[in-house]
């Protein structure tokens, strides 16, 4: 197998950040809601939706939460029940995020 070198490699952290975004979409986590008290127009109840990975959040009980808006903020963990996306719908709610 030949390789044609077309540029130097300036930024490995660009990288290795790819490296790792493709490893996070592939390990999403995802929890139906369960409660919105406060937040009606944030978060819908029966909904499922992404959660991200926040250990500080954690240990206050909260979880981290991509949101109506399409963004994320922090809620009570106990709004929210996690849930194990089966392999054949993984692909649907990364397409979805």
């Amino acid at each position: 197998m030949d390789f044609e070198i077309v540029s130097q490699i300036m930024d490995v952290q660009t990288i290795l950040v790819g490296t790792i975004m493709t490893r996070r979409r592939q390990n999403r986590q995802y929890a139906i809601c369960v409660k919105n008290q406060g937040y009606p127009a944030s978060l819908e109840q029966r909904k499922v939706y992404q959660l991200i990975p926040d250990a500080a959040a954690a240990k206050s009980q909260f979880v981290r939460v991509v949101d109506e808006s399409g963004e994320d903020y922090l809620y009570p963990e106990n709004f929210f029940v996690p849930i194990e996306v089966p392999a054949a719908a993984r692909t649907a709610f990364s397409r979805a995020s």
